[in-house]
């Protein structure tokens, strides 16, 4: 056992992967030696008479000395009783945390560990407020790709696990990376692995084409993709992409209300916002945010925000990357065309994907003026 350990740990979040692997290699540090320093209780609970169940075996657990009076370990494993729903708002289980939440506060036995680990927890409780008290805790929960500023912080969950394997990312390369696998620390890990035996030892740099070789398209990738191949005016990729997305079910609609449009919108937007303060393109879309800040709040109070009123700062900084394809007058119009085929999806007999394929060439079919290089 490590010495000089604190006596409770809690490692909790709905970053599974995360939480098992950290809560794995403590309980390695902290059992004693020998064949009974360990003891596991599951924390699975399928209602609150279950979960009840599982926090009392725990409490007798810790309240009885180890094997011939030697130190031992409990750990209540992959708890799934601690969020705000049926089972963790029953009556009966809040009941059973109460006398658990007082034998913590009263302090294990002499020589006994106790490590928590699982899913989601209702912060507002006594339970998770006594936890900072008396535990060192541990919070790993995962990104939330609904919210603004998502991808700067998987970016750098990206950048963090690749450097721990020795590899590194040219930056076109680590952007694509990152919205392939959408800030889940799984996806990451495992698609590093493949990225890491394909290179073998010599090659430790990740370019752009072996993302696209090796890392499979989520989704969200294969949108993020056709946004791509409009802000690059390349018109066939953006046909084959929107060709997998309608065999892959997605609706004309949806895809022309989330993808479409909002591409070209944050293109002229971009565009805008670049000629009228006489910007320059970022060289990296995260990097755009920080001029963004340097601008006057008048200058971008007519921008999209999200529901906590922050800008989708890497939207727009790819958008300024790509509006250099595009001049001013043919993201005005682009715009127009996409109002032209929304009313085209709900009231026309022409094929959806028809409709949309004839926009992207209204879109980006023709060859760049020279107005957008200005």
């Amino acid at each position: 056992m490590k010495k000089n350990a604190a006596p409770i740990h809690a490692i909790l979040g709905t970053d599974d992967f995360e939480v098992k692997r950290v809560a794995r290699e403590l309980a390695a540090q902290l059992t004693p030696p020998g064949d009974f320093g360990q003891e596991i209780i599951s924390g699975q609970a399928g209602n609150a008479d279950d979960a009840a169940q599982r926090i009392y075996q725990t409490i007798e657990a810790l309240n009885t000395f180890g094997f011939f009076g030697g130190e031992k370990l409990v750990w209540l494993k992959d708890v799934n009783f601690f969020a705000d729903d049926r089972t963790g708002g029953a009556q009966t289980t809040l009941d059973a945390i109460g006398k658990f939440t007082d034998l913590l506060q009263r302090g294990l036995p002499e020589g006994t560990r106790l490590i928590i680990s699982g899913g989601a927890i209702d912060k507002r409780r006594t339970f998770f407020k006594t936890l900072g008290k008396v535990a060192e805790v541990q919070m790993h929960d995962r990104l939330d790709s609904t919210k603004a500023g998502w991808e700067q912080a998987a970016m750098r969950l990206c950048s963090d696990i690749a450097d721990a394997k020795g590899l590194g990312f040219d930056e076109d390369a680590l952007e694509l990376f990152t919205l392939y696998t959408g800030g889940d620390r799984y996806a990451i890990t495992g698609e590093l692995e493949k990225l890491d035996l394909y290179l073998g030892k010599e090659t430790r740099r990740v370019t752009q084409d072996d993302v696209r070789m090796l890392t499979p398209m989520s989704r969200a990738g294969v949108i993020f993709e056709l946004g791509n191949a409009i802000s690059a005016r390349q018109l066939p990729r953006a046909q084959e992409l929107l060709a997998q997305l309608m065999f892959n079910g997605e609706k004309a609609v949806g895809l022309l209300l989330a993808t479409i449009i909002p591409t070209v919108r944050n293109l002229l937007l971009a565009k805008d916002l670049l000629a009228r303060h006489k910007l320059s393109a970022p060289a990296n879309a995260f990097q755009f945010g920080g001029t963004l800040d340097r601008l006057p709040a008048a200058a971008t109070a007519h921008l999209p925000r999200s529901k906590e009123g922050k800008l989708n700062a890497f939207a727009l900084g790819f958008a300024a990357a790509g509006a250099r394809n595009f001049s001013l007058p043919e993201l005005q119009a682009g715009l127009k065309a996409c109002l032209d085929a929304n009313v085209a999806l709900v009231s026309s007999p022409t094929e959806t994907e028809v409709v949309l394929g004839q926009l992207l060439v209204r879109l980006i079919g023709g060859k760049k003026s020279a107005a957008a290089a200005r």
